[in-house]
């Protein structure tokens, strides 16, 4: 198990992460979220020993990274955003590299090249030229060279940036699969690419946690709006202002009303069910309903009220 604990980390007189806490239990997948610049890849350097805290610490089993950062290091394998490649190198000699300089020779490099050759999906690509390959088997390459070693750990900062539509489904499905064997922590500012793949989300916001939780318990506790749709004939302007007057929990975010017709769209708390009280209210002022549709509160509008600044997205 992964224990992030009062997690700070300043550079020069900027904070990049204050009091982060949380836990990665053995066997998950975490998604690790944030808007960019919200400290999720300081806090994730940080768990591998590339960073030093300013305050606090980080245990994994009980081992204090500090204390035992060159035994840990062997535990962890990591996938950075931007990952360091020779592309004049051959695949087939990146890996004999990296394999070298953490003392994987031999018969021992045999048996680590089958496993992350298979379970990477590179065997075609082994013998071409990394400055050749595409995007998504450069990332595929950069998982074996993480996983070279066989760690437990395996954590991944924005795995899935610049690929296109089918390479993100073939990764995603590759860290699903992965997660089978091994504890994974996922980075992204994506929430539909964690949302994949993940057991569980952190999310980081101006470098402090504000939601940690599954999709579910995200969700519960989240005091949003419904939102309902109605597309309706022979409403007069006095019945629609009458609506918000008798439902005092409603308010109408759009009236795109012209001679009786058009389009509302109203807004209430979500933990109520108000379409039947407002059919009926449509009913009694002579309305014609053509369609009523509702649309809860999604994931999506938790991210961004966790994540969003008023007045303007974060930078």
């Amino acid at each position: 198990m992964i224990r992030v604990e009062n997690l700070t980390k300043y550079y020069g007189d900027v904070c990049a992460i204050k009091d982060v806490n949380f836990t990665v239990h053995d066997g998950e997948i975490l998604g690790f979220l944030g808007p960019n610049g919200a400290g999720k890849t300081t806090t994730l350097r940080i768990i591998t020993t590339y960073l030093t805290p300013t305050a606090g610490t980080v245990y994994i089993d009980d081992l204090n990274i500090a204390e035992h950062s060159n035994e840990l290091r062997s535990r962890i394998g990591y996938l950075p955003e931007l990952n360091p490649m020779y592309a004049e190198m051959p695949v087939i000699d990146l890996l004999v590299f990296v394999a070298s300089a953490r003392g994987i020779t031999g018969r021992r490099f045999k048996e680590a090249l089958g496993r992350v050759m298979e379970s990477c999906g590179i065997r075609e690509v082994l013998h071409r030229l990394v400055g050749e390959l595409s995007k998504g088997y450069r990332q595929r390459v950069g998982l074996a060279m993480a996983m070279i070693h066989d760690p437990e750990i395996l954590i991944m900062d924005e795995p899935s940036a610049g690929l296109d539509p089918n390479q993100i489904v073939e990764i995603r499905a590759l860290i699903k699969e992965l997660g089978k064997e091994k504890t994974v922590i996922m980075s992204s500012h994506i929430l539909q690419e964690v949302q994949a793949v993940a057991d569980r989300m952190v999310i980081l916001n101006k470098g402090q946690v504000v939601a940690d939780g599954t999709t579910t318990d995200l969700m519960a506790g989240f005091e949003g709006k419904a939102q309902l749709t109605l597309e309706v004939k022979k409403a007069t302007k006095k019945s629609i202002q009458g609506l918000a007057t008798k439902f005092t929990d409603i308010q109408i975010q759009v009236d795109n009303i012209k001679n009786g017709a058009g389009i509302l769209e109203l807004e209430y708390p979500t933990g109520q069910d108000l379409r039947e009280q407002i059919f009926g209210y449509a009913v009694e002022s002579g309305w014609v309903v053509l369609e009523m549709s509702r649309r809860q509160a999604r994931l999506e509008d938790i991210f961004r009220s966790l994540t969003v600044e008023e007045g303007g997205a974060h930078a």
